[in-house]
């Protein structure tokens, strides 16, 4: 039997933001890998350009309102964070959130670049540090406006403005990485960075990636760049250098998905699926009282806990791994001083039952930490 990366059997797992099964697309993904093999597999099924599959590089920039050659497509969108950081960041500061999604952190480490952290909590980011630091001219701002990874925040469109604002004043360049920004459970979508960055007449400023990763299916492998034109060129060559040909198949699979008017039902889908999950992970979590604070996150697949200070979150992992539970500690999603006494849970794997069973030996454990 095939296997992928799952959690261990017997244990309930909050720990990384795997879909369930049960919300791939089956029936019409398979249908889609048929018709793109049967209208364009002489295409599909060939080696294809550094920017990928055509049509669906056309989609993406249609949604964009940007000319399709702005638009880079990637097996998934880590890559496409890991050229911009590898072209731009070298030897120079790039500011970050904190806390941050921990592969920036290694992308930023493995190019020799320098994370500066950020803070960012329920009012956003910390505007007077942004503009201290953005002063330095460092390479970009790293930023996941919408249901963040950790913590599953949201900026709201007053936080995002406030921030081009700064970004305008400094000539700050914007890295806009939105892999769950469709995943919605509830609550009104924002504007894009990246688009007010272009109101305010600054586009060369703003870069948006993305992934269908959590809105299809990780497996197609199907990420994406939005980029300022003076960026295109550059990172066209390095993409040719990195590999030799784009998966066509996946994309032109997921373009007929896109194509046929599948996404917008899907999405609704998912919102359906997660939003019992996300509750019942709550539900549990309200039963800890003062002490202990959780977001509330409108969708994506993760919420933020913050424990009292004393507890050290990855000793309670230890203890909750071996109650057969588990979770992400905080601490290696920030640059700089970390905040032991975090943790990132997922909601998107396990079935609500398990939900409730793992959150509530969870809680125990919280209840008994030293």
């Amino acid at each position: 039997m095939a296997v992928s990366v799952l959690p261990d059997p017997g244990v309930i797992s909050f720990a990384r933001g795997v879909p369930s099964p049960d919300m791939f697309p089956l029936e019409l993904l398979a249908a889609c890998a048929e018709q793109a093999v049967r209208e364009d597999g002489r295409v599909a099924l060939n080696y294809g350009p550094a920017a990928g599959y055509a049509p669906l590089q056309a989609w993406v920039a249609e949604q964009h309102g940007v000319a399709p050659e702005r638009v880079l497509l990637t097996p998934g969108s880590l890559i496409g964070l890991n050229l911009v950081v590898r072209r731009l960041c070298p030897g120079r500061e790039a500011l970050v959130e904190a806390p941050t999604y921990d592969r920036m952190l290694h992308a930023l480490a493995d190019a020799g670049g320098t994370a500066v952290p950020v803070p960012r909590g329920e009012d956003g980011l910390d505007l007077d540090r942004l503009t201290e630091v953005a002063r330095r001219r460092p390479a970009l701002l790293y930023v996941l406006p919408t249901f963040h990874n950790p913590t599953g925040r949201t900026l709201d469109e007053a936080q995002r403005r406030a921030l081009v604002e700064v970004a305008v004043a400094h000539d700050l360049p914007v890295f806009e990485d939105d892999p769950y920004g469709l995943v919605r459970i509830d609550g009104e979508p924002q504007p894009r960075i990246s688009t007010l960055l272009r109101e305010a007449g600054r586009d060369d400023l703003a870069m948006f990636a993305a992934s269908f990763s959590k809105t299809v299916a990780p497996g197609l492998r199907v990420g994406f760049l939005v980029l300022p034109e003076h960026l295109v060129g550059d990172l066209s060559t390095a993409i040719s250098r990195t590999y030799v040909s784009p998966p066509m198949l996946p994309q032109a699979q997921l373009y007929a998905f896109l194509a046929g008017g599948h996404l917008e039902p899907h999405l609704a889908d998912l919102g359906r699926f997660l939003r019992p999950r996300r509750d019942a992970l709550i539900a549990a979590l309200e039963g800890l009282g003062d002490g202990v604070r959780f977001t509330r996150p409108g969708g994506g697949y993760f919420l933020w806990l913050e424990l009292a200070e004393h507890v050290d979150a990855a000793e309670l992992e230890q203890r909750a791994r071996a109650a057969g539970v588990t979770f992400v500690p905080g601490a290696g999603f920030y640059a700089g001083e970390p905040r032991r006494s975090t943790a990132r849970l997922a909601f998107s794997f396990s079935t609500v039952e398990e939900i409730r069973e793992g959150a509530a030996r969870l809680v125990e454990l919280i209840r008994t930490a030293p």
